[in-house]
């Protein structure tokens, strides 16, 4: 009789919900710490990851990243919820608040290529709507000097453990509060609707 009961509960236990859909993005604007803070703090992203874009998988270390030779960026890989923000809202948040896409190699105190801006579209669609949003904001002059991201196509190598979540776990660390506490700040103030605590 038991073996006859558990078929019987299988057959009427309610179907199982869907997962919800996500997707990736892969961006690049200057110190993973305070890309990922900014993107976190976005309703409808999942997850986040800080990593390394732009170079080959056997030089992805901060340490080589670090010596501006390997060719990488330090870059956040976002997963998100396309029902909830859109890749096109993802991209706003990067040009408003996440970084300055006007400097070339640099943002804020650190200098280098590993600090460009760059989207790493992850399909065909992605990039067309990269490329439309830079040419809006070039032909706007939103901007007083031309925007510098550039689209590259790479693959996305996660950095070490202890560089995921860094800003989150340390809020209060001199670089983290001067340098990316205002970003937070201008997200919740230029996109309340999409800020999550």
């Amino acid at each position: 009789m038991k073996r006859l009961m558990i078929p019987l509960l299988l057959l009427t236990a309610a179907p199982a919900a869907a997962a919800p859909r996500t997707e990736t993005a892969v961006l690049a604007g200057g110190c993973f710490w305070g890309m990922e803070w900014v993107f976190e703090h976005v309703k409808g992203v999942t997850a986040m990851v800080s990593g390394y874009a732009g170079g080959a998988a056997g030089d992805a270390s901060y340490d080589k990243v670090s010596s501006e030779t390997t060719g990488h960026a330090e870059a956040v890989k976002i997963i998100y919820d396309p029902s909830q923000v859109s890749y096109g809202k993802l991209l706003e948040v990067y040009f408003t608040v996440a970084h300055d896409p006007t400097q070339v190699n640099r943002q804020g105190p650190d200098v280098g290529s590993s600090y460009r801006s760059a989207i790493f579209p992850q399909n065909a669609q992605q990039e067309r709507l990269a490329r439309a949003y830079i040419q809006h904001l070039n032909a706007a002059h939103i901007w007083k000097r031309p925007i510098a991201t550039r689209i590259e196509h790479s693959g996305f190598f996660p950095a070490e453990a202890y560089h995921q979540g860094f800003a989150a776990k340390h809020p209060y660390f001199p670089y983290i509060a001067f340098n990316d506490r205002p970003k937070i700040v201008a997200l919740k103030q230029k996109f309340p609707a999409l800020y999550k605590g």
